[in-house]
């Protein structure tokens, strides 16, 4: 569901534009496509939800919930062959923190970004 990722990268950016935090849109963004895409590939409903927070004072948390409950698994192999299955390698990358929060009926796979403090 290619459209999916355009909606998150939409709402992501909107977000962070009303919190003036403009020097995270591009990290943001990759990270939010990423979540978004491994949700929608593994995932086992056609809907997923979508979180942009700030959980406290200096992070941005984004995430992305599904049905599913099979963990996602940060690939570090480094099998050129392999194009698929390194997102979360991007994720880890532009994230300061990553994480997966299990629930009875599916997951949240959630990354945080630090903010610059407004003064």
């Amino acid at each position: 569901m290619p459209e999916s990722a355009g909606a998150a990268r939409k709402l992501v950016r909107t977000a962070l534009a009303a919190w003036h935090q403009d020097h995270l849109i591009d990290d943001a963004l990759n990270v939010i496509t990423e979540l978004v895409s491994n949700a929608v590939d593994h995932g086992r409903l056609p809907s997923i939800r979508i979180l942009v927070t700030r959980p406290s004072d200096g992070w941005i948390r984004l995430g992305v919930v599904d049905r599913s409950r099979v963990m996602p698994e940060l690939r570090t192999d480094s099998d050129g062959d392999q194009i698929r299955g390194r997102g979360l390698l991007l994720v880890d990358t532009l994230s300061d923190r990553w994480g997966t929060d299990l629930h009875r009926w599916g997951k949240t796979v959630w990354a945080e970004l630090k903010t610059e403090v407004e003064q």
